[in-house]
């Protein structure tokens, strides 16, 4: 074993950083990116210090890779990405504010509403059918109404 790794270079570990990286590429996750830096790191360390022994080559990427990995969620749970779309997959969030015809009455507080191709349960004043109304909150799968007043 220890013939095998006495072999061990600098650019061996690079080769794994390049090769992490483009596992990476079509794995994505930003799992194995953190891996490569690890290598790249230690590839960096063993070029400095050539007669860094096998042993602390492995023990120095573990650290570097469970460090980097660890360091990276901390900040990324720090620092959070708000999302260019925060109403993606989030189906009613999408028509708040938007303006409807009602088909139907709103009776005893609760009606439905045909949006595009759903039918939504909703839920405000009573109103007859034909009114506008806009959404103005959702409560899970019930959109929750208020009919527009006319200003004259």
């Amino acid at each position: 074993m220890e013939a095998l790794f006495a072999q061990v270079d600098y650019w061996h570990w690079w080769i794994l950083g390049v090769l992490l990286v483009v596992l990476e590429v079509f794995a994505p996750g930003t799992f194995f990116l953190w891996l490569a830096i690890a290598a790249g790191i230690n590839g960096v360390v063993l070029w400095l210090f050539p007669a860094f022994g096998w042993e602390y080559q492995i023990l120095l990427f573990s650290l570097l890779s469970v460090g980097s990995i660890l360091g990276w969620r901390a900040y990324a749970a720090r620092h959070p990405r708000p999302s260019p779309q925060p109403a993606l997959n989030r189906r009613g969030q999408q028509y708040l504010g938007r303006t409807f015809t009602l088909d139907g009455p709103i009776v005893n507080g609760y009606g439905k509403l045909r949006v595009d191709d759903t039918l939504w349960r909703i839920s405000g004043e009573d109103c007859p059918a034909g009114s506008r109304i806009t959404v103005t909150a959702v409560d899970g799968t019930v959109l929750k109404v208020e009919q527009m007043r006319d200003n004259g």
